[in-house]
Parts: C-alpha cells; structure tokens; sequence
C-alpha cells in the first residue's frame, strides 16, 4: 500500500490513464479514520490525517471530516485552503456524526475558494459521541464506506 496512488483501471475520459487517489482525514473520537481506512484500503492507498499534505497530483481526494460545534473545525478548513487546484482533480466528502449530517455544504465553501471542484456524491454514517449511536460506525458502516469508494475506480 502506498501513501497515494494510482489504481491499475485506466478511465476512458482521461484518455486511458490511470486514476490517482488520496484519503485524507480528520477526527477527533476515531471514527472518521475507520472509514477513512476501509476507503483507502478499497483505493490501495494509505488514509492520512490532514496533517499530511497532498503533495502529488491527484484525480481524487477523499476528505473525511464531521461536524464540531455546528461547523467544520478550523483544521479542515486551513486543510481546504491550502489546497491547490493544480494537485487536486476534486474532491469526494465523507464523515461520520452523532447529530449534524453532511458538512458538504461547509467543505464546499472552502473549495470554492480554492478553485477545487467536489463531487456531489459523498458518504455519511452515524458516529458514536457520548450516548448517542453507540458501536457506531459499525462494520455495516464501514462495508458501505468501502462499496461507496468502488464507484470511483
């Protein structure tokens, strides 16, 4: 497994070459790096904390994140704006939380701003905090983190 790769299934409208990929993360209870895991191992890619750049040219940049206090945290925001569009072909969300759904609409903001365009297909699932969904993500969760990352290979 290596950092960030290419997959070996060249695609079409690229003129045949190979998809490259990243899976980075952040998390603050672990959860979010469980299906950044089982995404990057779908990818045959190492899931990095954010706290690794993207320094290789990219298709795709799996970004995994949740909500904290009602908004992304200033880590992934800083992670978003340092990206550059030259490196990153678009962006696939993903995450896991105990209440707030998706942070697309917030990751996107940040994107925006960067000129790095995201997918609008992402992947949620319950996150355990304190007594809500406990065990969660669970295995189901992780298994459909994995089958999500499949359609972009």
């Amino acid at each position: 497994m290596t950092r960030d790769a290419t997959d070996q299934t060249p695609d079409p409208s690229k003129g045949g070459k190979n998809m490259t990929y990243a899976v980075r993360y952040y998390t603050k209870t672990g959860n979010t790096k469980k299906l950044a895991d089982a995404i990057a191992k779908e990818l045959g890619v190492e899931a990095l904390p954010i706290t690794e750049p993207v320094n290789d040219a990219v298709d795709i940049l799996f970004l995994g994140n949740s909500y904290y206090a009602f908004n992304i945290d200033p880590e992934v925001r800083d992670f978003v704006g340092s990206l550059k569009k030259d490196k990153v072909g678009k962006i696939v969300n993903f995450g896991s939380a105990a209440m707030l759904n998706s942070t697309y609409k917030k990751v996107k903001e940040e994107a925006d701003k960067v000129g790095v365009p995201m997918d609008e297909k992402e992947f949620h699932c319950k996150g355990e905090f304190k007594m809500f969904h406990k065990g969660r993500p669970n295995a189901d969760d992780v298994a459909a983190a994995a089958q999500f990352a499949k359609q972009f290979k």
